[in-house]
């Protein structure tokens, strides 16, 4: 019999196989059962699934694969959704998670989402997954490291992050600022390197050892009662469903990609310029900057995605496509870009002198000048030459929103680290304290304006 196995985030492949002879596939997408069925699985395993910008794995194809005599077992993630919408049809469900939503415990997809890394770095997980979080804070209750006053609040604020922003450091953070027990979020921190609870993991594996004890015992071909319509939308999937040819990437369309960019008038100067310091950041980074860490890699990847609203991961995977990247490539640019970065952080220090000459040579040097002159005199008259944000009329958040507003930029950056870096500042609070001044300084000037 075969196995195939659907998996991402939730669980590596190499543990899965530690456990199980299997077929281990990427997240399931729409159609990608049915190809499943169609290889001839006589198992199919749901752990992971794409949603949202990219189409899920239809029930539809579920149902026509039980149809067909396929067993099919979900846990941990997608797998517990569909096994939940399916189960009165035979679709099998396994684990904590599956057993809290079809007791209505739990309801909203996002308590099993996650922001994670592609492919080639094994769908690593980059945020920690609600469902984790509910039972580790749980774990920390039971053993008297929280009280349950705290574990609920806790959670309240772990529910209102964006699923990609929920990790342990962000919830301690947020939690502090609410002004929680001190005392009881220092126990926490320290119970959470061994205490942490992966559920999604654990449900994953028992999905597997079911599976492996059915296949031990013997598994006849699945059998249904339900009647399977072929609608016109069925034949759709079906013809969406064929596999589908690799792109080529012969070396003309890189020549004719080339001649488009060299005959437009601001791709290619800009292209050049940001090829170039890519290549020098190559060179340099050899010198002065060790290899990035998959941490700055995993860094790199989620500012990539933030910036460009590509955080779930269909998005992700549909602008691989759009872009010819596989998996490999990309995680090759994420590196190198991690690298650039490294390399920008080393030459922050000593590109002062060469950013001034290249406003000279750029005819910027002149009007931001006489701008900045204009500046400090007016707020050293008002006193806010070095302003302090606790004493601003506005908060942090405002701030930044307000200097997103004035770029023409839909929201504030989400990563004030990244942000200040690509500005050209050492740090954040450095970046902060410009920005303040600028608002300081458009507010002055309002009034001559009018």
């Amino acid at each position: 019999m075969t196995v195939h196995l659907f998996l991402g985030p939730t669980l590596a492949a190499a543990e899965a196989a530690a456990v199980l002879d299997a077929v281990i596939l990427p997240p399931a997408a729409h159609g990608d059962v049915y190809r499943a069925a169609q290889r001839g699985a006589t198992v199919i395993g749901i752990v992971d699934g794409y949603f949202e910008v990219m189409p899920a794995v239809w029930h539809k194809e579920i149902l026509w694969a039980m149809r067909e005599g396929v067993h099919v077992l979900g846990s941990a993630s997608m797998g517990a959704l569909r096994a939940v919408e399916l189960a009165p049809f035979g679709m099998e469900g396994v684990g904590a998670v599956f057993e809290a939503y079809q007791r209505a415990e739990l309801a909203d997809d996002d308590e099993v989402a996650v922001a994670h890394a592609p492919a080639a770095y094994g769908y690593r997980p980059l945020s920690v997954a609600m469902v984790n979080i509910r039972a580790t804070l749980a774990a920390a209750e039971e053993r008297g490291v929280i009280r349950p006053a705290t574990r609920v609040a806790m959670l309240r604020i772990a529910k209102q992050l964006f699923y990609p922003d929920r990790s342990y450091p962000r919830l301690l953070s947020e939690a502090s600022a609410t002004g929680l027990d001190a005392g009881e979020l220092s126990a926490l921190k320290d119970f959470l390197p061994e205490g942490q609870i992966d559920q999604k993991r654990a449900d994953a594996l028992a999905m597997l050892r079911v599976i492996e004890a059915r296949l031990s015992a013997g598994l006849a071909p699945k059998q249904v009662r339900y009647h399977f319509e072929a609608t016109i939308f069925w034949d759709s999937l079906r013809q969406d469903a064929a596999p589908l040819a690799e792109p080529g990437e012969g070396s003309w369309m890189q020549s004719a990609l080339l001649d488009e960019a060299r005959l437009h008038p601001v791709a290619y100067p800009l292209a050049r310029k940001g090829a170039l310091t890519r290549l020098l950041s190559r060179a340099l980074s050899d010198e002065h900057t060790p290899r990035p860490l998959d941490d700055e890699t995993d860094a790199a990847i989620l500012s990539f995605r933030r910036a460009r609203g590509l955080l779930h991961a269909e998005a992700m995977e549909g602008w691989l496509r759009a872009n010819g990247l596989g998996a490999e490539e990309f995680a090759r640019l994420m590196e190198s870009e991690a690298q650039v970065a490294a390399v920008q952080r080393w030459a922050a220090p000593h590109i002062s002198s060469h950013v001034v000459d290249q406003l000279r040579l750029d005819d910027l040097y002149v009007r931001l000048w006489a701008r900045a002159r204009e500046k400090q005199r007016l707020l050293e008259e008002a006193g806010l030459a070095d302003p302090d944000l606790a004493a601003a009329p506005l908060s942090r958040e405002e701030l930044l929103a307000w200097y997103a507003e004035r770029r023409g930029e839909g929201a504030a950056p989400r990563d004030l680290s990244e942000a200040a870096l690509q500005a050209g500042f050492r740090d954040e609070p450095m970046f902060v304290r410009a920005l303040l001044r600028e608002y300081h300084y458009v507010r002055l000037c309002e009034p001559r304006e009018r």
